[in-house]
Parts: C-alpha cells; structure tokens; sequence
C-alpha cells in the first residue's frame, strides 16, 4: 500500500476486459480505488484543471482511446481526464495493449510522445527472472508507479552483471 489517493474511470470495454482476463468484477475494482467516477460523468472532478492530481495511468488503454486522446476528441471522462492532463502539463501514462501496431498507432503514439505523454508497452524485462505471470505484473506495475515518481518496492532492480 502506498497511501495514495486514486480516481478509478473504467470504459465499459475495459471493464469487460478486467472480468474477462482477470475474473475481476466492477465492484471488486471500485474497492481498490479511492474514488470511482462513472465515464459518462463529465462533470466530475477529474474533469477540470483545477482539481489537482498528480498524474494519470490508463491501463490497458485502447488504440481507440489512445487515438481520441492524441486527437483532442474528449467524448467520456477517461478522454477528457487525460485531455486535461494533457493541457495542464501532467504527467500520462499509456499502457496499449495491440499488436502488431499499425502505422497509424505509431503515429498517434508519436504525436503524444512528442508532447511529453509516456507510452508504456507492458514489454516485460526477463533479467530479473520472473518465475510467474504474478511477478511480471507486479513489475511492470513497478515501473509504471516509477514513470510517475512514485517511489515503490515492487521493481526488481537491475544490479548489472
């Protein structure tokens, strides 16, 4: 636990991905967070500038919301949070989830890189040898609270060889 406040927004898509890949339900996700703001309540604090936050992850953030973010295009709270993170000059991370990746997903990956959004592929390190899926993901979330400046026990450091 790291005693952080944290706002859940979870697309219908990704709460369809969230049950079907890890048998983990809405309310179940909703207890993990600090603070639960449905995707269709633009009106909710995360949508404005002044409501500050320290940053902002979407995980597993889709080609679709990738593409809406990197094109202005705020139609839900998840969009519009990140829109406003973006003009803001917070931190944002993105984790997508597709491959191969089209020209177009590099190009719209490209476009926010350039203004200084984090895209994270969860492209796991094997050098510290993880011997489950469980230590992947534990790593890989290591290094995404890492890419915040959240300081955190859960990445295994490389010490060099």
């Amino acid at each position: 636990q790291l005693n952080i406040e944290t706002h859940l927004v979870v697309s219908t898509m990704g709460e369809y991905v969230t049950k079907h890949e890890c048998g983990i339900g809405l309310e179940e996700l909703k207890k993990m967070a600090s603070h639960f703001h449905d995707n269709k309540n633009l009106a909710a604090p995360i949508a404005s500038g002044s409501f500050k936050v320290d940053g902002m992850v979407v995980v597993p953030c889709s080609m679709k919301t990738l593409a809406s973010i990197a094109h202005g295009f705020s139609d839900n709270l998840l969009t519009r949070a990140c829109d406003v993170t973006i003009k803001e000059k917070r931190k944002l991370v993105l984790v997508p989830r597709e491959t191969p990746l089209s020209p177009i997903h590099l190009e719209n990956m490209l476009r926010l890189s350039k203004i200084g959004v984090t895209i994270f592929p969860p492209s796991p390190g094997f050098y510290n040898h993880p011997e489950s899926l469980e230590d992947i993901v534990i790593n890989m979330t290591g290094r995404i609270l890492d890419s915040l400046d959240i300081d955190n026990k859960l990445v295994k450091r490389w010490k060099g060889l």
